[in-house]
């Protein structure tokens, strides 16, 4: 990714550039720092770059008070007119005028003994996303965050928004690391919290110096950074063309229903029927001890589904082939999401066998999603948004006592080949994917 030079945000001089929205807290300049003092009875406020930013490195230092909250705003906006959005199945309002998007905190609680500076935000729309909805446990990142935190004196962040990937340093330890596509762009916004009619809270303040951006050129989809390349990773899929896959039915890459086009990998809609169209693509080659990493995105009431460790020659009759599927599904819509047993047939479960926890991070219908898959000898495990999903050893009591009460009892050994082939599903809907990309541990 091309990178521009570094820019000053602050010219630590004047707020020319900068465009004040929200409430009244004040702004001034002291010691070449943007400080900004908390008032009673007033709203969130915030100080905001007048141009908006899509893809950059942000660094900045803080220092704040212990009694308040802040943070900075990434990829924000402010629209003229009230506008909704739906997430998750719930309906979000945003009023007019209301600062919203990703919030960078500053986030030093004693009291709570809740330390979260350079979690990840959602101001104005879904609340905390990192640790929260998007990944992160809570406990951890709490106990990192009083390690690192340095009490009445300045903090460094460090903020990486390329793509759909938004990561966060704090004092030079890695702190928040998110997959969303919500906003693409927007402005930068430095925010002095509300705080009611707190007295205590009235005239504390929070700083900010040193800011300064690098905007860096949009990563390419299916591609891999000098850094992936060196930890091992090579593409399962070029992004242009079906070297590397065939139809597990023969030799060749299906004529129909699977389609290339705008760097994605697509199956097509044929009316929901399993494999019964263009059926099933899989790997040329066989995999054992990896690790699998992909995007997929799904279409209202779809199905499909990864599957590993597939032998083709198991399953000559209609329908999929046989192998360990990480399921793809709209579980809102499709009805599969109701039948199996106790929800094991829902996105991120292991198919008809092991259920993915009930509080999984699903992206919304038309979102992205990031499905990683980590096969060491014989341990399995999914992980959905970022989020362990299942953990279970192929071949050991329990994989074996739930093949024994699932669809796959037909099939002796269900599961237990030492390597096989890696396959995306047709099931007769249409599900979108990109970044195909493995570290193939049998090659080290």
């Amino acid at each position: 990714m091309a990178a521009e030079p570094w820019t000053d945000l602050f010219n630590g001089k004047d707020l020319d550039d900068w465009v004040k929205r929200g409430g009244k807290a004040e702004y001034k300049i002291e010691d070449g720092a943007i400080v900004g003092t908390s008032t009673l009875n007033t709203p969130n406020t915030f100080l905001c770059t007048g141009r908006d930013y899509s893809n950059f490195i942000l660094e900045y230092e803080f220092k704040v008070d212990p009694l308040l909250n802040s943070g900075v705003q990434i990829r924000s906006n402010s629209f003229d007119e009230k506008t909704e959005l739906t997430w998750q199945g719930k309906k979000i309002t945003i009023e007019a005028g209301r600062v919203h998007g990703y919030q960078i905190e500053i986030d030093p609680d004693p009291k709570k003994d809740r330390w979260w500076s350079a979690g990840i935000f959602d101001e104005a729309r879904r609340g905390w996303l990192y640790p929260g909805a998007l990944g992160g446990d809570a406990k951890q990142f709490t106990d990192q965050g009083r390690k690192v935190f340095k009490q009445g004196d300045w903090n460094k962040v460090r903020v990486e928004a390329i793509g759909d990937s938004i990561k966060t340093t704090l004092n030079g330890s890695a702190r928040a690391s998110i997959k969303d596509s919500l906003t693409k762009s927007g402005f930068i916004g430095l925010q002095v919290h509300s705080i009611g009619k707190e007295k205590d809270k009235d005239g504390t303040q929070v700083r900010w110096r040193n800011l300064r951006i690098q905007e860096v050129a949009a990563p390419a989809a299916n591609t891999l950074s000098a850094e992936e390349k060196a930890e091992g990773w090579s593409l399962l899929w070029d992004g242009k063309t079906s070297e590397g896959w065939r139809s597990v039915r023969g030799p060749d890459f299906p004529t129909k229903g699977w389609e290339i086009k705008d760097d994605v990998l697509i199956i097509n809609e044929t009316g929901g029927a399993e494999s019964a169209s263009a059926g099933d693509i899989i790997t040329k080659a066989k995999y054992s001890n990896f690790e699998l990493q992909l995007d997929f995105k799904i279409t209202c009431g779809a199905n499909s589904g990864i599957k590993t460790f597939v032998d083709p020659d198991l399953n000559k009759g209609p329908g999929s082939a046989i192998g360990p599927e990480f399921q793809i599904l709209d579980d809102e819509r499709h009805p599969d999401a109701k039948l199996g047993r106790d929800g094991n047939r829902t996105i991120g479960s292991l198919y008809d066998m092991k259920t993915a926890p009930a509080d999984k991070k699903v992206m919304p219908v038309g979102e992205w999603n990031h499905a990683r898959i980590l096969s060491d000898n014989k341990r399995l495990t999914y992980w959905l948004n970022g989020e362990k999903t299942i953990d279970i050893e192929r071949g050991g009591k329990e994989w074996r006592d739930l093949v024994a009460i699932s669809k796959y009892k037909v099939w002796p050994n269900f599961g237990e080949l030492p390597e096989g082939h890696i396959l995306l599903q047709d099931h007769g809907n249409q599900v979108f994917y990109r970044n195909i990309k493995i570290r193939d541990f049998s090659k080290k």
